[in-house]
């Protein structure tokens, strides 16, 4: 007796060990979208200080911002003083653009591959609701993991409980 019930409680953990399988390749998806979420996060607040950076250099290039930056430099050749600050603070702000580009190039892909890992895992949840009709052309020739998962718990199944009748079966032809 003692046999039969441990079999009927594994036959009771066994769909739910094969549902928790299954679930874990849901959420693998559901993090990668998060962590990407995160890297887009990242992205946009680099970007937006840079383009806070590329403001600044924008007011400082200015010539009576320049001048004002130079006032208390005392110098023969100011013109000079002016022309080397406006080059330097040019070169800063090509270089910040070129950051801006490379940040707005990674956060365009970013985006694309969040799109992407989110239809995924929306297909991945819904792969046991519904199947269009290409997939399922497809699965015709084709066993998934997840179906050769379920119809191994289905064998088993089938079988403890084949299994249990014949015990129950024995114990009631020893009892008469």
């Amino acid at each position: 007796m003692k046999l039969a019930l441990s079999l009927v409680l594994f036959l009771a953990l066994v769909p739910a060990l094969a549902s928790g399988v299954a679930a874990q390749s849901t959420s693998g998806t559901g993090q990668r979208v998060a962590a990407l979420r995160a890297q887009l996060l990242d992205v946009q607040a680099k970007e937006d200080a840079l383009q806070a950076r590329a403001r600044q250099l924008n007011e400082d290039l200015k010539p009576e911002n320049i001048e004002r930056s130079l006032a208390g430099i005392g110098s023969t050749k100011p013109e000079e003083l002016r022309d080397l600050r406006r080059r330097q603070l040019t070169i800063e702000r090509e270089s910040l653009r070129t950051q801006l580009n490379l940040l707005s190039a990674s956060r365009e892909r970013l985006e694309s591959a969040i799109r992407t890992a989110e239809s995924a895992a929306y297909q991945q949840s819904a792969e046991g609701f519904a199947t269009p009709l290409d997939q399922t052309m497809l699965a015709q020739n084709a066993i998934s993991p997840r179906w050769s998962v379920g119809i191994l718990v289905g064998l088993v199944a089938v079988l403890g409980i084949a299994f249990v009748i014949a015990l129950i079966r024995r114990n009631v032809g020893r009892s008469n």
